[in-house]
């Protein structure tokens, strides 16, 4: 959420930032919102100030008609305060509302328009050329026997899914790499739980309700199944303090992730790819104000560490403005070459990393305490990253590391994790 008091002087930057992520709000009637809430505001300062020094004047000592004649003005002026109380919390709710339906600014070398107008930052590894004919990972996957969604459709339904084999070795290898690549970059690392309430959701700046939701609601309880641990790691500093030298604050996420992938179709969610459960560890970052940018560019290079190190072709993009979610100020996100989609290929999204500035902190009371000073708190920054989302880091294994025996090539920096060097053939 924006800071209120920063809309009209920051009002241009407001009106551009919607326009560029077309999203539909009327910046001017927040504005006026808050210009109505402030002077709500000193007006019901005004009458309980005004009814404070009647109830002072109340001690002296006055005779009957003077007594029944300040009585009948307290109840006239507590009158006064609680109409104006309620005017007051009724123009806040209002604005919050309001707040609410605003996105976080844009940086300025953020790529401007829609899904395809993405900005191309570097290029990294050489695809493969096959000698053979390139499978997709399904494919794969089928003729060594380590998915099963047919079975899991009877259990769960469509685009559930059951690993198993050297998938199911793969699934907790791959976990085990990312931490211990993060762990000496000083990651916490963090089972979450795998539910949250709709308002820490709401805090982090998704939508648990509602036709576009890809969020899961448990019927009969005020939860949701999360869509990505940002939720879970964000909400558990809510409403907390930290200190300077806290930051910056860093946490690896492990966790399941549920999203309902309403409206998802097409060749590009064949298989893992697109599913309706996964397993993910996810990088969260509490941090000042000023380190936020260093951060992100941090998380940016740890994800692709990582996939250098699982010998997978990939690209950077910078995620342009129409594209971006309403908290990320920025993002940027890794697409590995996935070569069982068609002849030439296909670069899919595996990792995603956001600058999120204090638009989630301001939600959610995130603040900290400056060394030296005792009574100012500022509001962190907050920063995610992917490390290894399972599913499509799986895909990227299969499709890349493929031989022409049917068998998959473990990556090097997987063999100790996995006791062996290849799968298959059968």
């Amino acid at each position: 959420m924006l800071d209120p008091r920063t809309l009209e002087d920051r009002r241009d930057e407001i009106v551009e930032s919607c326009r560029a992520r077309h999203i539909d709000a009327d910046v001017d009637a927040t504005i006026a919102l808050h210009e109505r809430t402030n002077v709500l505001r000193t007006e019901w300062n005004e009458a309980n100030r005004q009814r404070n020094e009647h109830q002072k004047a109340g001690k002296q000592k006055l005779d009957d008609a003077a007594r029944e004649a300040h009585t009948a003005e307290g109840r006239r002026l507590k009158d006064v305060v609680a109409a104006c109380e309620t005017d007051l919390r009724a123009a806040e709710a209002e604005l919050e509302a309001a707040l609410r339906r605003l996105p976080n600014f844009l940086h300025p070398e953020s790529p401007r328009g829609g899904e395809e107008d993405f900005s191309l930052v570097s290029t990294h590894g050489t695809p493969r050329s096959f000698d053979f004919p390139a499978r997709d990972h399904l494919a794969i996957a089928t003729e060594l026997d380590l998915v099963d969604f047919e079975r899991a459709a009877k259990v769960a339904g469509q685009k559930f899914y059951y690993l198993k084999r050297e998938a199911a070795l793969l699934e907790v290898a791959l976990q085990r790499f990312a931490l211990d690549l993060l762990l000496p970059e000083g990651f916490i690392p963090v089972v979450t739980p795998d539910l949250a309430r709709p308002d820490v959701i709401e805090g982090l700046g998704f939508s648990p309700r509602g036709e576009e939701t890809q969020i899961y609601s448990i019927a009969d309880h005020d939860l949701c199944l999360i869509g990505t641990s940002e939720i879970t790691l964000g909400g558990m500093y809510a409403d907390s303090i930290l200190s300077e030298e806290e930051l910056p604050l860093r946490l690896a996420g492990i966790s399941h992730c549920f999203r309902t992938e309403a409206g998802a179709h097409g060749r590009e969610s064949k298989g893992l790819y697109r599913v309706h459960q996964f397993t993910k560890i996810e990088m969260f970052v509490f941090c000042r104000p000023e380190d936020s940018d260093a951060q992100h560019e941090e998380l940016l290079q740890l994800e692709q560490k990582i996939f250098d190190a699982l010998e997978i072709p990939y690209r950077v993009i910078d995620i342009a403005s129409a594209d971006l979610g309403a908290p990320a100020y920025r993002k940027f996100d890794l697409e590995a070459w996935m070569p069982g989609r068609g002849e030439q290929g296909v670069w899919g999204e595996i990792t995603s990393t956001s600058n999120c500035t204090d638009f989630q902190s301001r939600r959610l009371k995130i603040r900290f305490r400056r060394a030296g000073e005792k009574k100012r708190n500022d509001l962190v920054h907050t920063l995610n990253g992917t490390a290894i989302s399972n599913a499509r880091a799986i895909v990227a294994i299969l499709e890349n590391h493929q031989q022409a025996d049917g068998s998959v090539r473990v990556p090097k920096a997987l063999v100790p994790y996995m006791g062996t060097d290849r799968i298959g053939p059968r």
